[in-house]
């Protein structure tokens, strides 16, 4: 019988995008997992404890037997029936397991059985993570950074999505970076965000051999950290820093924070739910910088923060919440960046307005 195809090729499948049918538990998937991959598991969270058990108790054997008993009959054509409709809509995809071993080797020969031969990743996802990892390494030893800087609510996420150049760390996190900047989607684990970083940075780097632009951030986005060789790099990165006014920032957080985080709460809980969400994570955002705002700002931002939400829930007009937003602006985003900007070690290579900062990031540092 002629061997079933593997690849070992991992640079290659991450910069082509490969589709991954993930063969490992639903837990196991839920701890890491890459942006192209879906769960499509041989054995459920409690089977593969039951295997488990049965490996270490009675020996390799005998945990063989009892997989193939839980999965048989109609229970193994239901998840077969699954394979095979992820193979044949992505006949450029791959499976692995947790070590490319007896799952989905497994697998593959039930499929092959079937009359679909399925590629197979050698070493599986434990070896492809370890490729990640020490990508990571070799594309910050490689890769140019420049920063891009300024106060909160200049708009450097719109120059991100604005340079070809740029990796966008706030949209792999997905979160917004700033205490009221979660999103009604959950952010990834430390893993996956981790894993999707590497496979960013290796795929931007292969199209584009010029400097890579990241929004300047702190150890944390939310509640996923940025890695420390990549923190490493980003402390003495020259900077592109974005001036805006204090009346144009504070249009930009009235837009990101108030009309898009709106809709996007009402569009993932309701008309009812979503704005009244929307409104408690934001009182929460600011109820957790209470220590450092100080009691009596606190309260007076809060109260003007209350009255904005109840403005907008009876007419829809959301003009009050400019007071806040200029409120918190000036006395507690500002002062925080003067002394952040302290910690940086990288020159600045260019400032001026954000349609300036494009410009000229397009003309000198864009692919």
């Amino acid at each position: 019988m002629a061997a079933l195809p593997e690849t070992s090729d991992y640079r290659q499948l991450f910069l082509a995008g490969t589709p991954f049918l993930d063969l490992r538990s639903p837990g196991e998937f839920a701890h890491g997992a890459f942006p192209t991959a879906r769960n499509l598991p041989l054995l459920s969270n409690e089977e593969r404890a039951q295997v488990g058990t049965c490996y270490k108790q009675q020996g390799q054997a005998a945990a063989i037997e009892l997989g193939h008993r839980l999965v048989s009959g109609t229970e193994q054509e239901r998840r077969l029936a699954a394979w095979s409709e992820f193979a044949r809509s992505h006949p450029d995809g791959c499976l692995y397991c947790w070590r490319g071993g007896l799952r989905s080797q497994t697998v593959q020969q039930w499929l092959a059985d079937a009359g679909i031969v399925y590629p197979r990743v050698s070493g599986g996802y434990k070896a492809l993570r370890r490729f990640l990892l020490e990508e990571l390494e070799r594309s910050l030893q490689r890769a140019q950074l420049v920063l891009i800087s300024g106060r909160t609510g200049t708009g450097k996420t719109r120059v991100v999505a604005a340079v070809d150049s740029a990796l966008d760390l706030e949209g792999l996190a997905r979160h917004r970076g700033s205490t009221f900047g979660h999103l009604p989607e959950a952010q990834p684990s430390q893993i996956d965000f981790e894993n999707a970083l590497s496979i960013g940075l290796l795929q931007l780097l292969q199209r584009c051999d010029g400097p890579v632009l990241l929004e300047d951030e702190g150890r944390l986005i939310g509640r996923v950290a940025l890695p420390e060789n990549l923190r490493q790099r980003m402390q003495d990165a020259p900077m592109l820093v974005v001036e805006e006014s204090l009346a144009e920032r504070v249009e930009v957080i009235l837009e990101d924070y108030i009309v898009d985080l709106g809709e996007r709460y009402s569009a993932s809980e309701g008309l009812v739910e979503g704005p009244a969400l929307h409104r408690t994570r934001l009182l929460e955002g600011l109820d957790r910088i209470r220590k450092r705002l100080g009691g009596e700002r606190h309260l007076a931002i809060r109260t003007q923060m209350e009255k904005a939400f109840a403005q907008q829930r009876a007419s829809g007009d959301i003009a009050e919440h400019r007071a806040w937003i200029s409120a918190l602006l000036e006395t507690y985003y500002d002062p925080m960046y003067s002394y952040q900007l302290t910690q940086r070690a990288g020159r600045i290579l260019f400032q001026g307005r954000r349609d300036e900062v494009i410009r000229f990031a397009r003309a000198g540092l864009s692919c």
